[in-house]
């Protein structure tokens, strides 16, 4: 008898122990469904998870905290976002660490204030990619140059999330690794990955509401309360770079133009105009690559390469001009996109 409720202690006390290996192999077992599942569901899959990711980030009402994440350096921001039915989009971002930042925004006009400067900056939106936002495309135009997988369920700052990765058909690009709200589609984390799987980049909610109501008031009114900052309104205009000389036509798939303009630079030398610097914006749908140009300068700067995170960078001189590549892409993307620039000057 004393062998028998010896065997059901052992069994009652392994029980916990086999249910959680139960539910690993069945974890398992879904995840190994997902990919085995026909190659163009899983891409319609995809392709309409990107969307909703790109619909929430305009569409749902959401406030919380999110932390980026670069090797050692670690930021926090607190976010606040409302869409209204007849309004438009309310906004306002603030950063939690370093120096305080806090940027308001009605649709497209953007307030930053800058406290230690008593400077406020008020610009026009230019992008709509930046977290929780993703894409500046459709979903479908991204999954032309990665290859979608659907990775199961997952949890993230106490939500029940679906996970997709997005691995690079090609080395011009790194792969993603998102987590999207099971409900909305809000997207919770994103993940930068070099080729062996290292994170590089990462932004991940650690506390968010979604829904509810959220107060305009305080953001429609900081954006009104500009008395004794200085306000400054950088002069940005859009430009056609062919029309002066520049011709930008790298082999890469997927990189489209989606932007060109020109905004003034102050000199390096006192006393001297601001020098025009001209900015021509690629991107693949995630990942994005900037060109800027401008005159050179007396001054000591260098040829060179660098990188932080999944951030790369490269300088370039050709001519009387500088050339600058930044990207979130590998060194090898910018310098075929620097090999791919020529000028001829218009006549």
């Amino acid at each position: 008898m004393q062998s028998v409720r010896l065997k059901k202690t052992r069994y009652w006390g392994r029980l916990p122990a086999l249910m959680l290996v139960a539910a690993a192999m069945l974890t398992a077992t879904h995840a190994a469904l997902a990919q085995g599942d026909d190659p163009a569901a899983q891409r319609k899959s995809a392709a309409t998870l990107l969307n909703r990711i790109h619909d929430a980030a305009q569409q749902q009402n959401y406030e919380g905290t999110f932390v980026y994440q670069r090797g050692a350096t670690v930021q926090s921001s607190r976010i606040a976002h409302l869409a209204t039915r007849g309004d438009g989009e309310y906004e306002s971002l603030e950063s939690l660490d370093g120096a305080p930042r806090r940027m308001l925004r009605h649709d497209d006009d953007m307030y930053t204030f800058v406290p230690e400067r008593h400077l406020l900056v008020v610009e026009h939106r230019l992008s709509k990619d930046s977290f929780p936002a993703l894409l500046s495309t459709s979903g479908d135009q991204v999954l032309s140059v990665y290859e979608p997988k659907l990775l199961g369920n997952d949890r993230v700052a106490g939500l029940d999330s679906q996970v997709l990765e997005l691995d690079p058909k090609d080395a011009y690009r790194f792969a993603y690794k998102l987590w999207a709200d099971a409900k909305t589609g809000l997207l919770l984390r994103a993940q930068t990955l070099d080729p062996q799987g290292n994170v590089l980049e990462q932004l991940s909610f650690s506390q968010v509401r979604i829904g509810g109501t959220i107060d305009k008031a305080p953001i429609a009114n900081g954006m009104k309360s500009t008395q004794g900052w200085t306000i400054v309104r950088p002069p940005v205009q859009p430009i056609d770079m062919a029309a002066q000389g520049w011709t930008v036509a790298p082999n890469i798939p997927g990189f489209r133009m989606i932007r060109q303009l020109r905004r003034p630079m102050a000199s390096s030398q006192q006393g001297q105009p601001p020098i025009p610097v001209d900015q021509a914006v690629y991107s693949d749908g995630i990942a994005a690559i900037s060109v800027f140009i401008e005159p050179v300068e007396k001054n000591s700067r260098k040829e060179g390469a660098g990188n932080s995170g999944a951030t790369h960078v490269l300088v370039k001189r050709r001519g009387d001009f500088w050339i600058t590549l930044l990207g979130e892409v590998p060194q090898a993307t910018l310098q075929q996109f620097a090999s791919a620039i020529e000028y001829k000057p218009s006549k």
